[in-house]
């Protein structure tokens, strides 16, 4: 039994960007499904596919085989969850890396909650 998922995500892909691994297996849930959607909409995946019960993500590499991003960090975590108002979203790097957040209207970036005015749980962050 695993009792953070996304902590089991994050470490997943951080583990394979330090190996140089073209792609990683997640078991998959809707979160971990929105986590990758917005991880590739900001460009630090390269893609995604869904098969029967897990996410297969492709990362992506600069032209030294560096990694898209240089660290990802879970923020809101089982035994203490960090929920921010939406005058206190926190940016990440100077506005350099993406906070990623679970709103009232589903899971969006620091920049879509601020733009929207709500506030919600950090999940994690991203440069």
């Amino acid at each position: 039994m695993m009792t953070d998922p996304i902590a089991d995500m994050l470490t997943r892909l951080r583990n394979a960007s330090i190996a140089g691994l073209d792609r990683t297996e997640i078991p998959l849930s809707k979160l971990k499904l929105a986590l990758a959607k917005i991880l590739k909409d900001e460009g630090y995946i390269s893609d995604y596919e869904v098969h029967d019960r897990h996410l297969t993500v492709s990362l992506k590499y600069g032209r030294d085989r560096a990694c898209a991003f240089t660290g990802i960090r879970r923020k809101s975590r089982p035994g203490r969850r960090v929920y921010v108002g939406r005058d206190a979203i926190p940016k990440v790097h100077n506005g350099m890396g993406v906070a990623i957040l679970s709103t009232s209207r589903g899971v969006m970036t620091d920049r879509d909650a601020r733009t929207q005015g709500i506030g919600g749980e950090v999940i994690c962050e991203v440069w």
